[in-house]
């Protein structure tokens, strides 16, 4: 199979979708790689990695596609790309399509059949989303510490405190893989963090291996109570495949001490708050309500080495599979792979994704 590694032209996204090493085991396999010349140069991955691994690096993006049976992605086509993706194709990555109508309709328009990563299910986990999970998760701590400075905008609360001061507050919405990732990287910070979940399992769970974290049943009573006091917020909701519920409401800001800092995690479902907004790494902030509003898009892009490292480790089984077998056969061996399947012959597939946009839905019929 020709399988075709694009370089991302997201704004300020650095990963790759296939490092040299990947790359190496499939054209092992019998497979043509091609990749566009500077793919990896983000992630410290130089074209010659991928020449001595035996992929054909090539300078044009069209002609990348035009060639491709599989193209791995990790962002979303963009809106020039719409045009290059074609009929008896797979497309392979992010799609987030429940937040993204135009998106929805150009794949459905090509023909292309698009594989989602995070919506691929198993035993009731998203194994390929969660490593970028756990990125931004921890990510947001960072970031959010950093511009609570007060020469960033912020109200001067350092996360930590200091002998004879409090240390900041964190409250975190929901208890997820970017939950509870976020909330170690608080409590290792020194922070006062308490996590909003409404699965009592799953507050066990946090209760149990997050020993000076708080947990608290989610309603919207509880977080009014909190948000006075609240440094910094991070919405870390997640419904699989769906857009993310907004349970920040502009009123709730407001309740908020000037300086605060918001950093939504969801964004690239939509985003939790009514306030947010996607932005870039250019510009990741922006301030509503007097709150700085942290909404980037792509979080693990900052670390694309080890996003791209880690990204690979849970999709390359998935790419080897469609490479070795197409998509029929892959779907027999792994029947988990299924659910990746957003878009089949210019249908949606995926009900919640359908729902999203009030579009019809398709039940799955693989040739």
């Amino acid at each position: 199979m020709i399988i075709a590694v694009p370089k991302e032209i997201k704004e300020q996204e650095f990963r790759v979708a296939l490092p040299p090493s990947a790359a190496y085991q499939l054209i092992q396999r019998g497979h043509q790689v091609l990749v566009e010349r500077g793919a990896g140069a983000g992630a410290g991955f130089p074209d010659t990695d991928y020449a001595h691994a035996g992929a054909t690096v090539l300078d044009d993006h069209a002609t990348l596609f035009e060639r491709a049976e599989l193209v791995v992605k990790v962002k979303e086509p963009q809106p020039s790309e719409y045009s290059l993706l074609r009929p008896g194709q797979n497309l392979f990555t992010y799609l987030h399509l429940a937040a993204n109508r135009e998106l929805t309709l150009a794949l459905m328009e090509s023909g292309v059949t698009a594989l989602a990563y995070e919506t691929i299910e198993v035993n009731g986990r998203l194994p390929l989303l969660e490593p970028m999970s756990e990125i931004a998760g921890r990510m947001s701590v960072l970031v959010g510490g950093y511009y609570l400075a007060k020469h960033r905008g912020g109200s001067g609360v350092l996360l930590g405190g200091v002998p004879g001061v409090l240390p900041g507050r964190v409250v975190i919405l929901g208890g997820g893989v970017s939950g509870v990732n976020a909330a170690r990287m608080g409590t290792g910070l020194g922070a006062d963090v308490t996590i909003l979940e409404v699965d009592l399992e799953r507050m066990r769970f946090l209760d149990i291996t997050l020993h000076t974290a708080h947990t608290l049943y989610s309603n919207e009573n509880h977080l009014m109570d909190l948000l006075p006091n609240v440094d910094l917020l991070i919405g870390a909701v997640l419904v699989p495949g769906a857009k993310a519920p907004r349970l920040i409401k502009r009123e709730m800001l407001r309740r908020m001490r000037p300086g605060s800092v918001l950093v939504d995690i969801a964004i690239d479902q939509g985003g939790c708050a009514e306030t947010s907004r996607p932005t870039t790494h250019d510009a990741p902030v922006f301030i509503e309500e007097g709150i700085t509003h942290y909404c980037v898009a792509n979080m693990p892009a900052a670390y694309a080495r080890t996003a791209t490292q880690a990204l690979t480790n849970v999709t390359y089984p998935y790419i080897e599979l469609l490479a070795d077998y197409g998509l029929e056969e892959a779907c027999q061996k792994q029947p988990n792979l299924v659910n990746g399947i957003n878009v089949l012959n210019g249908q949606i597939t995926y009900r919640a994704v359908s729902d999203a946009h009030g579009l019809p839905w398709a039940k799955m019929k693989l040739d």
